[in-house]
């Protein structure tokens, strides 16, 4: 069975929050097991989570540079979460580099910190998976297995580093000739850390796949069956060879066709892909159910450590039988601390008087967020 549990639990116990996108100041304690925000769309319930994710991972989920999560006419903004084992803050000023802290003191590498508190968010945007290319799904595997392989990171940064490196020849090919021993050079590097990520992915959608699958099977009481399949250029053959046989056509177009920046997940509903046959109700239930394997996956792997699991308005074109069974897993005691949002408050109701658990509601109205638990 996967719904098993461990004694170590990530817990956030206070959240002290300063011109973050459109919340002006909020000091919250919330509660180790269900936290529950309710308001109207556009009123700062994401951002609530938006900030615990950025705790974790060094960065917002949602917007891709840092000074656009400053409130707007203000000129810095300020986080600091109080976990069980450390407290952990970030501050930034328009125009400056943030500084972002461990127990007071500053990390020297923002790398040095993920993993650190691991978390899983599943929101709407995930229907990306599904529709939106390749670099979406890569981004899934990076995510998970960086949060408990140190190395991972490594290679990746390596890898890309020489694919860079490769791709500068490539297009400078018309203008210059091109030093074979160079291109030598960073094909060896792009096919030395290529086999390594290549084998950590495939050895995480291995033991991702089952996960995955009974979870689906779970939320849609076995009415449908999916695949998840892991291609790559490394199932060809030797990296380095894949990479050099087609070099006159890298040549011809000016950048790398083979290598690991393109491998990809297959989804699959039956027998055709998900992204042409799935509903909006199967395809969000695809990747809850992905998201959720995720967890679970993280919380066998590494230091054993159940993350925390945020749930931002999940339920939208859910059938009610599928919401009841997503609200029986998790208001079960096999889950961590959850952070759910949603602006249907009779979803939340279902959920709390169907669970033992601890909770805190809150309702979120202009950025002002008030606990009404």
């Amino acid at each position: 069975m996967i719904f098993c549990t461990f004694a170590c639990e990530m817990v956030l116990r206070k959240l002290s929050i300063l011109n973050y996108k459109n919340i002006g100041e909020a000091q919250l304690e919330f509660s180790p097991k269900i936290n529950c925000f309710i308001g109207s769309n556009g009123m700062g319930k994401t951002n609530i989570l938006d900030a615990v994710y950025y705790l974790s991972f060094c960065r917002s989920a949602s917007t891709p540079v840092d000074s656009q999560v400053i409130r707007h006419d203000e000129a810095f903004c300020m986080l600091e979460g109080e976990y069980d084992e450390a407290v952990v803050s970030v501050g930034m000023k328009r125009g400056q580099k943030k500084h972002f802290k461990r127990n007071k003191k500053e990390y020297k590498r923002l790398s040095e910190h993920i993993g650190m508190i691991p978390l899983v968010v599943v929101s709407p945007a995930d229907t990306l998976l599904i529709e939106g290319g390749s670099e979406e799904r890569r981004k899934l595997m990076d995510m998970v297995i960086a949060q408990y392989d140190r190395t991972y990171m490594e290679a990746l940064s390596r890898y890309n580093n020489a694919l860079q490196q490769r791709n500068m020849l490539l297009k400078m090919a018309d203008d210059h000739p091109v030093d074979p021993l160079l291109m030598q050079l960073w094909e060896e590097q792009m096919a030395e850390s290529g086999e390594l990520l290549y084998g950590k992915r495939r050895a995480f959608v291995d033991e991702l796949i089952p996960l995955f699958q009974e979870y689906y099977q779970h939320i849609s009481a076995g009415q449908e069956q999916v695949g998840l399949t892991y291609i790559s250029h490394c199932q060809r053959g030797p990296l380095l060879e894949v990479i050099q046989r087609d070099r006159h056509k890298d040549l011809a177009v000016g950048y790398s066709l083979h290598g690991v920046h393109r491998d990809d997940l297959e989804f699959t509903l039956g027998d055709h892909l998900m992204k042409r046959e799935g509903s909006q109700g199967q395809n969000k239930t695809f990747v809850i159910a992905l998201k959720l394997a995720q967890f679970d996956f993280l919380r066998r792997a590494g230091s054993q450590t159940t993350p925390i699991l945020l749930m931002d308005d999940i339920f939208d074109k859910l059938d009610a039988e599928r919401v009841e069974q997503i609200v029986g897993l998790v208001s079960g005691d096999t889950f961590g601390q959850i952070f759910i949002t949603d602006t249907n408050r009779d979803h939340l109701d279902q959920i709390l008087s169907n669970t033992a658990l601890d909770y805190k509601i809150f309702h979120v109205n202009q950025g002002v967020i008030v606990n009404n638990s």
